[in-house]
């Protein structure tokens, strides 16, 4: 990095960041405009959108239908390309204005959540599933949140400066790759000892942490496989695979989203029926 910077005595917003999310920046909350959300027929209402914290929710939802549990929900995609989620409804439900949001409307008050481990939480203690056994709670809340702790290193972290930023700098961008890698061998070791996150109890931490650190094994994440030699990681890979396979994830990881092969808004299991069936 050739270039330096002195930081000001007081920093100003005088100038947009750069990069491909810079439109979308900026160091006040609150909402910028009028739009009140949808609302659809089931008890559980969802505002996401299909990126991988959205995919966490929706992952499931669709593991809770498929074990029997009264769970349907309407799934409304937020466009945060289009700043949705700066509307005045999206902001009543979530004041930090991030997807996913959800309005749970299955009791006599209404009850907001937002942040998606709170969402995974509430909703798999209230259907009382995918939490692991009991005496081993501590594992699966400890995996939960270390998701919830490392991803930002990976999204805002690595993958804004490998991919988003307006230039490319080798020091943030060997920061970042170090830490990721650290924390895929993180996964690697556990996972050469464990089926999944709590041993073989498929839980709420496998659903959050797959869609970021399995899409990366994959190789799907800021077209850096190659980059941080994710073909190394081959338990991770394995545990990604088992997880990938499952028909519930299938299903959940293509909702919100636009385009083939993509379900825009879920309102039954035909909509993604009719899709997948296509």
């Amino acid at each position: 990095m050739t270039d330096t910077y002195t930081p000001p005595k007081v920093w100003t917003w005088d100038a947009p960041s750069g990069g491909t999310w810079a439109n979308l920046n900026r160091p006040i909350a609150g909402a910028t405009h009028d739009k009140p959300l949808p609302v659809g027929d089931h008890p559980f209402q969802l505002y996401s959108m299909g990126t991988p914290n959205g995919q966490k929710v929706t992952i499931l939802f669709e593991e809770l239908l498929a074990a029997g549990h009264a769970a349907e929900y309407d799934a409304w995609l937020i466009k945060i390309g289009d700043g949705d989620q700066f509307g005045s409804g999206f902001v009543e439900a979530n004041p930090n204005s991030k997807i996913p949001a959800l309005m749970d409307h299955s009791g006599a008050t209404p009850v907001r959540l937002f942040e998606s481990a709170a969402i995974l939480m509430h909703l798999a203690e209230k259907f009382d599933a995918f939490l692991g056994p009991r005496d081993n709670r501590a594992e699966m809340l400890s995996w939960l949140f270390w998701q919830m702790g490392s991803a930002p290193y990976l999204g805002g972290g690595f993958g804004h400066f490998y991919a988003y930023a307006p230039e490319k700098f080798e020091y943030p961008i060997n920061r970042f790759t170090m830490e990721v890698k650290r924390q895929l061998d993180v996964l690697d070791r556990h996972l050469a000892e464990n089926q999944f996150m709590v041993g073989d109890h498929y839980t709420i931490a496998d659903m959050a942490i797959w869609p970021w650190y399995g899409r990366t094994v994959h190789g799907e994440s800021y077209n850096a496989g190659d980059f941080l030699d994710v073909a190394s990681y081959k338990n991770v890979i394995r545990w990604a695979d088992e997880i990938g396979a499952r028909t519930p994830v299938k299903r959940g990881k293509i909702i919100n989203r636009t385009g083939d092969g993509f379900v825009e808004n879920r309102h039954s299991a035909a909509d993604i029926d009719a899709v997948l069936n296509a």
